[in-house]
C-alpha cells in the first residue's frame, strides 16, 4: 500500500500537482465538513421534532395540491413543494451529510439524478413556462421519479416493479 502512495505522489509531481498544496486542500475539505455538521447537531428529541414537522408539512401541501389539481401550474408549485419537505424531512433522522451520502449512493444516483431533475422540470414549466399540459407531464414524470427513487430504499422492489411492469406490458402471447 506504500508504494502506491509513494507513485501516486510521484505521479503528482510529474503532472505539476505540489502534494502539499492537495493535502492542505484535503484538510479544508474535511474541517469544513466537520464544522458543517458540528452545525447541525441536534438533540434526539429536536431531530424527531424536526422530521415530524417537515414530514406533516409536506404531506399536507400534497394533499392540499389535491384541491387545485384542476390547476395545474398551481398544482405542480404546490405538489413539489409538498415533495421536497417530505426529502428534507428525512435529514432530520439521519442527518444532512448522510443524507446525501445516501441518496449519491451508486444503487440509487440515477433515481436520485431524475427525481431532482424532475422536481426542477417541475418547478420550470409552472413557474416560468406557466404551460398547463407541460407542468402536468412534469408532475407525472416527478410521480413516477418518487416512487422510483423511493423503492431504491427497498431491498430488490425495483427489480420486482421492473418484472412486473414487463409481463403486464409484454406484447408476446
Amino acid at each position: 500500500m506504500e508504494k502506491m502512495n509513494q507513485t501516486w505522489e510521484k505521479m503528482k509531481i510529474m503532472a505539476g500537482i505540489d502534494v502539499e498544496e492537495d493535502e492542505e486542500a484535503a484538510v479544508e475539505e474535511e474541517s469544513f465538513m466537520d464544522e458543517f455538521n458540528r452545525q447541525c447537531t441536534l438533540s434526539t428529541k429536536q431531530r424527531f421534532y424536526g422530521f415530524a414537522i417537515c414530514f406533516v408539512a409536506g404531506l399536507t401541501c400534497t394533499l392540499l395540491s389535491m384541491l387545485v389539481f384542476f390547476h395545474p401550474i398551481k398544482f405542480g408549485i404546490t405538489f413539489t413543494f409538498g415533495n421536497l419537505l417530505s426529502l428534507g424531512s428525512t435529514a432530520f433522522l439521519i442527518g444532512p451529510k448522510r443524507q446525501v451520502t445516501m441518496m449519491l449512493d451508486p444503487v440509487r444516483i440515477y433515481a436520485t439524478a431524475i427525481y431532482l431533475a424532475s422536481i426542477v422540470v417541475a418547478l420550470f414549466c409552472a413557474l416560468y413556462v406557466h404551460s398547463k399540459l407541460l407542468t402536468l407531464l412534469a408532475i407525472m414524470l416527478e410521480f413516477g421519479a418518487l416512487v422510483w427513487y423511493s423503492m431504491s430504499y427497498i431491498p430488490f422492489a425495483r427489480s420486482m416493479i421492473s418484472k412486473v411492469m414487463v409481463s403486464c406490458f409484454d406484447t408476446e402471447f
